[in-house]
C-alpha cells in the first residue's frame, strides 16, 4: 500500500482540514484503485465507515471523486 507522507492531523497547504490517520489510510488504498468493499477488508471496518471515510476525504481535498483526490492528494504531496 502507498504510504502517506504528513503524520496524523498534520494538513498540507491547501487542506480544508487535516485529513485523520484513518483518512489518509483510506487515501492510500483509493490511490492503488481498491474498491470500498476492499478498503473495508483490509481496515476491517464496516462500509458505511469507508464511505464515511471517502465522503471525508473528498470534502478536505475539495474534489467531487475519488480518481480527483488521487490526484490532488499527489499534488499536495500527501502520498508517497
Amino acid at each position: 500500500m502507498p504510504g502517506f507522507a504528513p503524520a496524523a492531523g498534520v494538513a498540507a497547504p491547501g487542506l480544508v482540514e487535516a485529513l485523520s490517520a484513518r483518512e489518509q489510510e483510506v487515501l492510500a488504498l483509493l490511490a492503488e484503485g481498491q474498491p470500498n468493499e476492499a478498503v473495508a477488508d483490509e481496515l476491517v471496518i464496516t462500509m458505511d465507515t469507508v464511505k464515511r471515510h471517502v465522503s471525508h476525504v473528498l470534502a478536505k481535498l475539495t474534489v467531487d471523486n475519488r480518481t480527483k483526490a488521487v490526484v490532488r492528494a499527489q499534488q499536495l504531496g500527501l502520498l508517497r
